[in-house]
This record gives structure tokens, sequence and C-alpha cells, in this order.
């Protein structure tokens, strides 16, 4: 009975050990999970903060790209061709097609 005490405290203890080591292991993977998340979370921030500075466009000087209003009132106004006849582009005889 001693024997059978005996041996079932040793494979206890080493269930005990490899329990023990198995939940350092997962605390590990745990931690280096943690990490990861957070080392892809920044490099997201990172990419936002970019972006935003792009769309807020405090950097971009775009004074020079600017139309002036007097320059567009001297742009001519081309008038649309309302008299378009759409059975000159049915027809097949090339002789009485006007260009």
């Amino acid at each position: 009975m001693k024997a059978f005490l005996i041996a079932t405290m040793i494979f206890l203890s080493f269930a005990w050990a490899t329990d023990t080591n198995a939940s350092a292991k997962s605390l590990t993977t745990k931690v280096d999970l943690t990490q990861k998340h957070l080392k892809e979370q920044m490099e997201r921030e990172k990419r936002y903060a970019k972006e935003q500075k792009f769309y807020e466009g405090k950097e971009y000087n775009l004074s020079e790209h600017q139309v002036d209003p007097k320059l567009v009132e001297k742009v001519p106004v081309i008038e649309p061709d309302y008299d378009f006849d759409i059975t000159d582009v049915y027809r097949d005889d090339e002789e009485n097609v006007t260009y």
C-alpha cells in the first residue's frame, strides 16, 4: 500500500511539473502573441497618422495651382450641337456622308 501511495505521489508530481511547464509555455506564447498584436497595431496607427497628414493637407501649398476667376470669364463658351442627326452614323453609303 505504501508503494502505491509513493508511486501515486511521484506520478502526480510529474504531472504537476509538466502542467506547470505547459502553462509557462502557454504564458510565453500569450505574451509573444500580445507583443505581435501590439506591433501590428502600432504599424496601423503609423499608417493611419500618415494618411491623416495627407488628407488634412496642412503641409501642401496648392496656391500656385489656383485659377484666377478673371481668366475663367475669358474662356469662350462652346455651344452644343443640337442638330445632330444619328441617322448619319448608321448609313451604309459613303458618298452622301458629311463630315
